[in-house]
């Protein structure tokens, strides 16, 4: 009822009363997040905990027995490794017979050395779920080191080629 007086009130045509502002509604607002933020205190109050939520990438984890299998069976296929980030875990192939890049995490990722640009690769494939249209790359072994580039192992050594 307040609310309504309000905008009648804005809405009248007599000019000599000045406007009274609209006032927020006294409920507590909650973000549109699909996340509340670690810190907050709704993130405590509903128990969500990071691990609860689902990785968006396709791991040797989250894969099911029968995907690893098949691609395991699978031919092996060459490559170029194009681009992979160690900080976001994951990077894509250049196939050998120019298709498409080829995505690759890396858990999939076999051998001590993290690839960079130019590192010639082999590879097996397994679809994406969860259409399966879009293929990853899986037991990626670096094959030959790019010339004259540095290499770091997983324990933070740096060798170069």
């Amino acid at each position: 009822v307040t609310r309504y007086i309000l905008i009648h009130a804005n809405m009248s045509s007599d000019s000599t009363t000045p406007p009274h502002p609209l006032q927020s509604p006294k409920s507590p607002v909650t973000p549109s997040y699909p996340f509340h933020r670690e810190g907050s205190r709704l993130w405590e109050r509903n128990h969500l905990f990071l691990g609860d939520l689902p990785s968006p990438l396709p791991t040797k984890r989250t894969r099911t027995y029968s995907a690893t299998a098949r691609a395991s069976a699978g031919p092996i296929y060459k490559g170029v490794c194009k681009q992979f980030s160690r900080s976001q875990g994951h990077g894509f192939i250049t196939p050998e017979n120019g298709t498409e890049d080829i995505f690759v995490h890396i858990s999939d990722i076999e051998g001590e050395y993290v690839p960079v640009e130019g590192d010639e690769v082999t590879y097996k494939m397994c679809p994406i779920p969860p259409k399966n249209q879009k293929f990853q790359a899986v037991e990626v072994i670096l094959t030959h080191l790019s010339p004259h580039t540095k290499h770091e192992t997983w324990s933070g050594q740096i060798i170069s080629s």
